[in-house]
């Protein structure tokens, strides 16, 4: 049997491994926070003057920032190909009496977003970036070929609006540009005032709140160790060389793969195995959201996009199966540079031949600590 461990994750400075080339590098990362915070300065800037400009007198409030998504999980993975791009998911805050100021619901989703993206507008221009408008959920900033920012718009309850950190601005009030279109009960009372809502183009306002999903997993890799993130961005490594675009989304292989992970000591490939093996299963049996049981994420891509990723992941079970147990360290990493593209490093050299015995006892008793991570070659 073979241990492809050390090509999937090494904390050998001057090895490469696919962990290691997955990474953005230090100098993309700082850029990219570079422009997250000017994009947050625009909105901290402009939000007040467009609504000024448009008719609103009164103190509006500092919006705050949460970063989510791939970014704050820290399983954000350097697109695979093209027309892929690095999601950065910037979520801007209001408190809910600011919003419910406006007259009706509906006419505040429409405002916050045409005054976020008139406030944006001049630094896009100048930096030569591309405003994307038609995302429901939220405004899209593409900087690079890349790169983008999504910039979803929420109302939070004024007590957590208080406690929420990072500072920048953002928002709106009244009539900017035509109201919107008529909700069948366009009232605020008709809303939960305890939920966080996201501005939605179609639907006005709906529940969402992405703070429990970041606290749901960073808890569990706290608690399962470092090895579960790495399986989680092996899997959108697959899923963005196998499909360009589309495929199971991120939060769905998380959720998915969470509670099929278990620990395998010092052996990425066989912790892998272990999830890819289970995840067909999990996925025709159905994945709820892991803090709402009421929401299915399966649901989302339908049964037909549900029956190809399930298939997609069967195959792959066996190309990682059949890598583990050749006797061949060049065809074993033939089959997984077909699986991962060019970011698997083709080092055969490095693959160990290992005993049955010892791929057991990569198989703990019980789940260790979190373990400390080194340093790769990349990112």
């Amino acid at each position: 049997m073979l241990n492809l461990s050390p090509l999937f994750f090494t904390t050998v400075e001057d090895e490469v491994c696919m962990h290691g080339e997955l990474d953005l590098s230090r100098k993309m990362r700082d850029w990219i926070s570079s422009v997250r915070k000017d994009v947050r300065e625009c909105l901290r800037e402009g939000i007040p003057r467009v609504l000024r400009q448009n008719g609103y007198i009164g103190d509006v409030p500092q919006p705050r920032f949460f970063t989510q998504g791939s970014w704050a999980y820290k399983t954000l993975n350097y697109p695979a190909q093209h027309p892929q791009q690095a999601d950065i998911d910037d979520g801007c805050y209001l408190p809910m009496s600011f919003v419910a100021q406006t007259k009706r619901p509906s006419s505040a989703a429409a405002v916050f977003f045409a005054a976020a993206e008139e406030a944006l507008r001049p630094l896009v221009e100048v930096r030569d970036w591309k405003l994307v408008t038609d995302k429901v959920t939220c405004v899209r900033i593409e900087v690079s070929e890349l790169v983008h920012i999504d910039i979803p718009l929420y109302a939070i309850p004024d007590e957590e609006f208080a406690i929420l950190k990072a500072s920048v601005e953002r928002y709106g009030f009244d009539s900017l540009t035509e109201a919107a279109i008529n909700a069948q009960h366009d009232t605020w009372t008709a809303l939960p005032s305890d939920k966080v809502l996201l501005a939605h183009r179609e639907s006005n306002w709906v529940a969402s709140d992405p703070r429990p999903v970041k606290e749901w997993f960073l808890g569990e890799v706290s608690a399962k160790g470092e090895q579960l993130r790495r399986v989680v961005r092996y899997l959108k490594a697959f899923r963005d060389w196998k499909w360009s675009s589309g495929g199971p989304s991120s939060i769905l292989l998380m959720a998915a793969a969470t509670p099929l992970f278990e620990k395998r000591d010092r052996r990425d490939d066989l912790a892998l195995l272990d999830v890819v093996s289970a995840i067909p299963a999990k996925l025709r049996e159905g994945v709820k959201n892991p803090v709402d049981e009421s929401e299915s994420l399966t649901d989302r891509i339908g049964r037909a996009g549900v029956e190809e990723a399930a298939e997609a992941f069967e195959e792959f079970e066996k190309l990682i199966r059949g890598a583990v147990d050749a006797s061949n360290p060049s065809q074993a990493c033939t089959w997984m540079k077909r699986e991962f593209g060019p970011r698997f490093p083709y080092e055969p050299d490095r693959v160990k031949v290992v005993s049955v015995a010892a791929t057991i006892a990569a198989t703990p008793a019980a789940a260790g600590p979190s373990e400390f991570v080194g340093r790769t070659k990349a990112g």
